[in-house]
């Protein structure tokens, strides 16, 4: 770790949590429309996993995935225009917020199916391994996909073919609105994925420096050994599911306490305390942050709506 590590992983942490805050606010005034789900608490998985993986690497993520997308390189003004449905998006504003995309960073979806990027990450992964490239592919996932049946298959196909696969799972304890215990016999998600004879480990998710020191592990497991690694990535969303929850089946103490365990001030506290961060330096990458983030909402409202005549295009499979 260095100083300006330090500092840009800090960076892309206050980034994400703040382009969530200013999404949350443009869909109270419907500058953002259909369903949108926030990153806010889960800041560390995104930005201690991506610390692992390499611009080769492929990168498959679920329906909340501006995290991930931020920490991948996508730009805000991209990530931005897209959720408003503007042409300048990362998707022509055909995707919206669920559906980012972006092959020069290989960030394959955005998935608004619940475990959909699983059998694509297996696709991508045996296309590396037949044309004998060394890419890794990560994927993304939360813990209410482990209750599907393309999570089982997955992981066996993974294992089966010896597939270099990263399985990332964000076990953030409810998945769309009910805790795991209530639905999953086994709540220790990793003995399900060494049922299908692989390595697996959870770590704290909360916990930026774990999170990166893990994800490098099985990283490296992964791109030496050509094959699967689960790591369960044990954390907490801070808002309700989506903007259409309602929120009534967790307790108001129980997000006020795990808010105490709020990755970006912890690792503020780390960093400041082995002197990789000096005074000050927060309150410069607010300021940074908030400009970044005022200018990709300004990019969007700036930009333009697809026309009328290109609604045909891209219905079914064609060049730019």
């Amino acid at each position: 770790m260095t100083p300006a590590l330090a500092r840009e992983l800090l960076r892309q942490m206050v980034l994400i949590r703040r382009l969530e805050d200013r999404c949350a606010e443009l869909y109270t005034q419907q500058k953002i429309r259909g369903f949108m789900h926030l990153y806010n608490g889960e800041e560390a998985v995104a930005v201690g996993v991506m610390q692992a993986l390499g611009p080769q690497d492929s990168v498959v993520a679920t329906y909340r995935e501006h995290g991930q997308a931020l920490a991948r390189g996508m730009s805000a003004r991209s990530i931005m225009a897209e959720m408003y449905g503007k042409k300048e998006g990362c998707c022509r504003g055909r995707g919206g917020s669920m559906h980012l995309f972006d092959a020069a960073t290989r960030f394959y979806g955005g998935n608004a199916i619940v475990g959909g990027g699983l059998p694509l990450a297996v696709g991508l992964a045996l296309a590396d391994k037949m044309r004998g490239r060394p890419q890794v592919t990560c994927c993304f996932f939360g813990d209410g996909a482990v209750a599907e049946g393309e999570f089982h298959e997955s992981l066996n196909l993974s294992a089966l073919w010896k597939l270099p696969v990263l399985w990332v799972c964000e076990n953030n304890l409810y998945a769309m609105g009910t805790a795991l215990t209530i639905t999953e016999s086994q709540v220790d998600l990793t003995v399900k994925a060494a049922s299908y004879n692989m390595i697996s480990k959870a770590v704290d998710g909360m916990d930026l420096l774990a999170v990166r020191e893990a994800a490098q592990e099985a990283a490296d497991y992964v791109r030496e050994t050509k094959m699967p690694f689960f790591l369960e990535c044990r954390t907490y969303r801070f808002r309700a599911h989506s903007m259409f929850d309602a929120e009534l089946y967790r307790d108001k103490s129980e997000v006020s306490r795990w808010k105490e365990r709020d990755p970006i001030p912890g690792f503020l506290a780390a960093a400041t305390h082995h002197g990789w961060l000096g005074p000050g330096a927060m309150e410069a990458i607010e300021a940074e942050v908030e400009a970044e983030v005022e200018e990709a909402v300004a990019f969007a409202e700036a930009g333009s709506w697809e026309s009328v005549e290109d609604l045909h295009r891209f219905v079914h499979s064609e060049a730019l």
